[in-house]
């Protein structure tokens, strides 16, 4: 029997009872007249009793009422609702018919992807200011990271790195972005994720953290083709220079060690800085790119009337040329103190929170960024700083306007310039061919120089405006991702520019 049809039948039995008892009364009395209940209303002979006679019938019916709840509520708790016996289960619920809803409580969803949560191996969410190395990026120093701490709490500098096992190597006051950079190196038993981690979690002084990132020349040696200079002419250098050579205007040169003794560059350098402490020798790429720039002597450089601020940012490592954040921007930094007005950076690599910032501060205070798109080929990421909005990108072609094969594509590339087998100064007095988008980006910088010295006032925004509306257009109609706006025209260019 269901528990539904026992309580069924107790309230029957109950129901049954009360109705007895009345319909006896009404008949015949027991001899426990004191207990009878109440006579029913209407006419019919009365108890003797009277008054007090009906007063004790109500006691009985409700003493009698008491008794059969209480065996209901008796029969309820033991029939219905049974203690388990100790030690025992709770007997599993049973669910409500098929015509009645259920409510059912799903259990909870997993954590979306990049939420934060308790699950191993999942990376915590980091403030604003600390950045972990992007996921497949491995091109940044394994023992550095780059903290910032507000000038305000740099006397605690040594004691954050000494609570995190890390070194203070090195640090710089940026005066772009107005904050101080601190190096700091770890012993090689934390990864850099690890010491972002740790630092950023535990100290609220610190307003960030991030890799030092390793960015690389944008060059590729080759054997010499030929001995011509093809450049100058796909430029129409000879006639842009009728109208100005790039006379004092200041081309800071964020690169490899520069041979400030070549004859080519005779005069070109005003100053130079050591950003990088690596004692070097001249590089060929560094050489190559303030030659490009600047050559005065038995070649045609695009800007031959430049002062260059050459910075040493970048040092040889194994086989390779690198530099990092924190070089790159101490040297971006002592450049915008010097005045330039250009910077040529023929370097790629990936995105920087920090070298983003500084380059925002410098394009605002009016100085020109010119970057090579980078040699990674057609199916590589953007790359930067060219990528930067505040930079302007530049690819590579051929003596026959082809696009040079390894060259980076993408909707952030500007303008192109001549960049296969360029002739160009090398260490120790001599020469090379070099191929790559950073030659291509050096000659785009000489041609700013031109345009800045026929107007000081040209902006940025200014700058890139004329180099894209005056360029030869070259593949699909248009602006596209291969040759960006086209061929920069030297003598367009600087022909478009309103002397002040």
């Amino acid at each position: 029997m269901t528990r539904a049809t026992l309580l069924r039948v107790l309230l029957a039995v109950a129901l049954a009872t009360a109705t007895g008892v009345h319909a006896g009364r009404a008949q015949t009395c027991p001899r426990f007249t004191n207990f009878c209940p109440p006579p029913l209303p209407g006419p019919g002979p009365q108890s003797p009793g009277g008054s007090s006679d009906s007063n004790n019938n109500k006691v009985g019916w409700y003493i009698l009422g008491g008794v059969i709840t209480a065996v209901i509520g008796w029969a309820i708790k033991t029939q219905i609702f049974p203690d388990p016996p100790p030690g025992d289960p709770p007997p599993p619920r049973t669910l409500p018919p098929p015509d009645q809803p259920t409510l059912v409580q799903l259990p909870p969803s997993p954590p979306s992807p990049g939420s934060a949560g308790p699950s191993a191996g999942r990376p915590t969410a980091l403030r604003p200011g600390c950045n972990l190395p992007p996921v497949g990026v491995t091109s940044y120093v394994s023992t550095d990271v780059i903290v910032d701490i507000p000038a305000s709490a740099s006397s605690q500098a040594g004691a954050i790195a000494a609570r995190h096992n890390v070194t203070q190597v090195d640090r710089i006051s940026v005066g772009l972005i107005r904050r101080d950079l601190y190096l700091m190196r770890g012993d090689g038993g934390s990864s850099v994720a690890d010491m972002i981690r740790s630092i950023c979690g535990s100290e609220r002084l610190v307003a960030g953290a991030q890799p030092n990132y390793l960015y690389a020349l944008a060059q590729e040696q080759a054997e010499p083709v030929n001995s011509d200079q093809y450049a100058p002419q796909k430029l129409n250098l000879p006639e842009a220079h009728r109208l100005a050579k790039g006379n004092s205007i200041l081309v800071a040169v964020i690169d490899s060690e520069v041979d400030a003794l070549h004859p080519e560059l005779d005069g070109a350098i005003v100053k130079n800085f050591d950003a990088s402490a690596d004692d070097e020798k001249p590089h060929s790429h560094g050489t190559g790119m303030a030659g490009a720039i600047a050559a005065r002597r038995t070649m045609l450089g695009v800007a031959p009337r430049v002062g260059l601020l050459t910075v040493r940012a970048f040092s040889s490592r194994a086989n390779s040329v690198e530099g990092t954040t924190f070089n790159i921007i101490k040297g971006l930094d002592w450049a915008a103190a010097q005045g330039a007005r250009i910077v040529n950076m023929s370097f790629a690599g990936p995105s920087d929170p920090r070298l983003r910032d500084a380059l925002a501060k410098a394009n605002k205070k009016g100085m020109v960024l010119i970057a090579a798109a980078g040699n990674a080929g057609p199916k590589s990421p953007p790359l930067f700083p060219a990528a930067d909005p505040n930079v302007i990108a530049v690819t590579a072609t051929d003596v026959d306007d082809a696009l040079f094969t390894g060259a980076n594509r993408g909707d952030y590339i500007a303008v192109a310039a001549p960049g296969v087998d360029i002739l160009a100064p090398a260490p120790d007095g001599t020469y090379q061919f070099t191929t790559g988008t950073s030659v291509a980006a050096a000659e785009v910088s000489g041609v700013v120089a031109l345009m800045i010295e026929r107007n000081p006032s040209l902006t940025p925004a200014d700058v890139r405006k004329i180099l894209m509306s005056t360029a030869k257009d070259l593949g699909p109609r248009g602006k596209d991702r291969d040759f960006g706006a086209g061929l920069v025209n030297a003598l367009q260019a600087v022909t478009a520019v309103k002397p002040k």
